[in-house]
């Protein structure tokens, strides 16, 4: 019951594919999605599956709860 529009899922994946100089598209190769599924993700327009967030994690070196956080973590 609106638990989504109360606690948005946030991310660091833009942060974190600076600090490994990954593009978009490589990050994408690396996990095995569109870049498109790459830019939805980083701007929260689209939440990955459970697969999608721990390929993420592992592509940078980080861990699912560091990568990703609800919006009143921050």
């Amino acid at each position: 019951m609106g638990e989504e529009t109360s606690h948005p899922l946030r991310n660091h994946i833009k942060v974190e594919r600076a600090r490994h100089n990954l593009t978009q598209q490589q990050l994408a190769d690396l996990v095995g999605v569109t870049r498109k599924t790459i830019t939805t993700v980083e701007t929260g327009r689209f939440i990955p599956s459970t697969v999608l967030a721990l390929k993420l994690a592992r592509a940078l070196h980080t861990r699912v709860d560091e990568l990703f956080y609800l919006a009143e973590e921050q």
